[in-house]
């Protein structure tokens, strides 16, 4: 099991925690709307440090933007499995050709 898998089926597990014990409890309680602003916020963060140069910091950031982005499609009952099949699908694929047929 990856450490995504692992970080997904916690995420999952958190679903019915208590929000006062949790933060991944909380920020679900809260919606999916509240989950993907908070993921947006990271993701500018990450984009931040992507122009600073910083690695580390943008290695930091980038791990809460994974977390965030899990958070986000738990909110929506989107599994990591259902993203990582989509991605399987276009697999051999060329972006080009796969924006194309959006």
């Amino acid at each position: 099991m990856s450490t995504l898998d692992t970080l997904a089926a916690t995420i999952a597990a958190r679903k019915s925690a208590d929000p006062d014990s949790s933060w991944t409890a909380k920020l679900l309680a809260k919606g999916p709307e509240k989950c993907a602003e908070k993921f947006g916020e990271e993701a500018v963060e990450a984009i931040i440090e992507a122009v600073k140069g910083d690695r580390a910091a943008l290695t930091a950031e980038a791990a809460d933007v994974l977390y965030h982005l899990l958070v986000m499609l738990a909110a929506r009952d989107v599994t990591l499995d259902d993203v990582l099949a989509e991605l399987a699908r276009r697999e051999g694929i060329s972006g080009l050709d796969e924006k194309a047929s959006r």
